[in-house]
């Protein structure tokens, strides 16, 4: 028993020193002046009317005005809202999925001298606040992407379905299979990255599965990458859809397989 309250003791210290890091890295960083002129937010949008708005003005009030958004083909007024909002709006006539909004976006802000690219969401999983971590391992040249991660700080806990969870789960163990690549999250879409690491990660994936791909090309082209600490705000229409994904799920394993066999 005594054991169990020493290790307990032990636990309990490492949780609170990663939690003091981390608060100290934001205070930081928060202090820093962010070259926010040169970082470009890609945003990927299908039926996003209700949200994309918010999340535009979100990014604004912080500063924050290379804003692409991509309607990928959305049966609403997305695009309108983010024109209206102050964003650069972009169109896909048809839906194409997330991958090639993605990469109409960032071939977007490549082509406008981007320095930085951030993916970010439309729908306001995101925070605005996670920023400035996600980006300064890129500023400093310790790395040439950084993954946002819902697992690396158990101090920062995301509520999430269970079943989501489990899909997460599933997936990190496939990654690790596919690419070799040591990570603690997969496919919650924050990314941020210098322009030499746009132009490597060469999206060709139109749909989800554009992640896994993303994930192999860093492996493949041994691109440096970091995973940091973010927290994603799920609500109750993502809940739901989480709900109905195993499908998905199958299909972006299959894809990825034939990825990594053919390309």
């Amino acid at each position: 028993m005594h054991r169990v309250i020493i290790l307990f003791i032990k636990l309990a210290d490492k949780n609170l020193r990663e939690f003091i890091k981390y608060i100290k890295q934001i205070l930081f960083l928060n202090n820093m002046k962010l070259p926010k002129k040169d970082m470009w937010f890609i945003l990927a949008a299908y039926n996003e009317e209700k949200s994309v708005a918010k999340t535009i003005k979100d990014l604004q009030s912080k500063g924050y005005f290379n804003l692409v958004v991509i309607d990928d083909g959305s049966q609403d007024k997305t695009f309108e809202k983010a024109k209206k909002a102050g964003a650069i709006a972009l169109q896909h006539r048809v839906n194409l999925g997330q991958g090639a909004a993605l990469r109409t976006g960032t071939d977007y802000a490549l082509k406008h001298g981007a320095k930085y690219i951030i993916h970010f969401d439309s729908d306001g999983q995101h925070r605005t606040k996670d920023i400035s971590a996600m980006i300064m391992p890129v500023l400093k040249k310790e790395v040439d992407i950084t993954l946002g991660s819902r697992y690396i700080n158990k101090t920062m806990k995301t509520k999430m379905p269970f079943r989501r969870t489990l899909y997460v789960k599933g997936g990190l163990i496939f990654t690790k299979i596919m690419t070799g690549l040591k990570l603690t999250d997969t496919h919650n879409g924050f990314r941020a990255m210098n322009r030499k690491t746009a132009k490597k990660l060469e999206i060709t994936q139109d749909d989800m599965e554009h992640a896994s791909e993303i994930l192999e090309l860093i492996a493949r082209k041994k691109i440096k990458y970091k995973e940091v600490p973010v927290i994603i705000e799920y609500n109750d229409e993502i809940m739901q859809n989480s709900m109905n994904s195993f499908g998905m799920a199958i299909k972006i394993i299959l894809r990825t397989i034939y990825y990594k066999l053919f390309k």
